[in-house]
């Protein structure tokens, strides 16, 4: 799942794709590199960050959504708000990435009445109440894997009732939200535990904070420890994988694949 921020302020890459030529030239390089979902987001979900009202998300993210699909990429539209959701499923989207753990049920009846497919990451309250990047209280969960994935079951069952077939609703563990760095690697170490749950598991490791816990690396200089966290969670089960470096993760894991089960002859590089 390549990502496409079409805000100002992301975290790592805001600003950057917000024009809508941008947009569409990003479009094109994540498919270029391999990206099988193109999830396009016009609201940050880095700690602080306010809503943004839904007539500006729309206008952020048509060009690139609506490329996106004509390019017939299978598109997410990552947002909150039921009403920018609904819009993006009828331009063609078929994945609504939801990062409050459905706040909002009537984002799950947007999303049941497209037959589509939501993803609930785990999350505890609005971006704008989280207090920084991989900050929370040690003490917030007893256990870690256990907490998240009884609060993210109450969510997945709210979904359920509001028309969602339970094979539609993918979980993410929401590594960084309402989580600290010490939560986040756990939840990683963790992961095959999220499995038997008999849904893809979604994983969003790309950039984010608690990589830098193990050097203080802003994050233009995470990129090694995001493809480390994307193989460990392969390793572990999951399905998918948010990042923006697509073609950085689907190198490293052709490796590693190949790794485990080396052709019968590779072919010796020449000097």
């Amino acid at each position: 799942m390549g990502v496409l921020n079409v805000t100002p302020d992301s975290f790592y890459d805001g600003g950057r794709y917000l024009g809508p030529d941008a947009a569409r030239a990003q479009v094109e390089q994540l498919l270029a590199e391999g990206a099988s979902i193109i999830d396009v987001g016009a609201e940050s979900s880095r700690p602080g960050a306010e809503s943004v009202p839904a007539a500006d998300q729309l206008e952020r993210l048509d060009a690139g959504l609506r490329h996106a699909v004509a390019r017939g990429a299978l598109v997410s539209i990552d947002t909150t708000s039921p009403e920018v959701a609904e819009r993006a499923l009828a331009l063609g989207a078929r994945i609504v990435n939801d990062v409050s753990c459905l706040a909002d049920p009537d984002l799950a009846r947007v999303t049941a009445r497209a037959n589509a497919t939501l993803v609930l990451m785990h999350a505890r309250g609005p971006m704008s109440a989280q207090r920084g990047f991989s900050a929370y209280p040690d003490a917030g969960y007893a256990d870690v894997v256990f907490d998240v994935l009884a609060e993210w079951r109450s969510a997945r069952d709210r979904a359920v009732e509001a028309g969602l077939a339970p094979g539609d609703v993918w979980l993410d563990p929401g590594l960084g939200f309402a989580k600290n760095a010490r939560h986040s690697f756990e939840l990683l170490a963790r992961l095959a535990e999220l499995g038997h749950e008999g849904v893809p598991v979604v994983v969003g490791p790309s950039r984010k904070s608690f990589i830098a816990s193990v050097d203080g690396a802003p994050p233009a200089e995470r990129l090694g420890g995001t493809v480390a966290a994307c193989l460990a969670a392969v390793e572990r089960g999951a399905r998918v994988l948010r990042v923006h470096d697509v073609r950085a993760v689907g190198q490293a894991l052709a490796v590693a694949r190949l790794a485990q089960r080396p052709p019968a002859q590779v072919e010796a590089p020449h000097a």
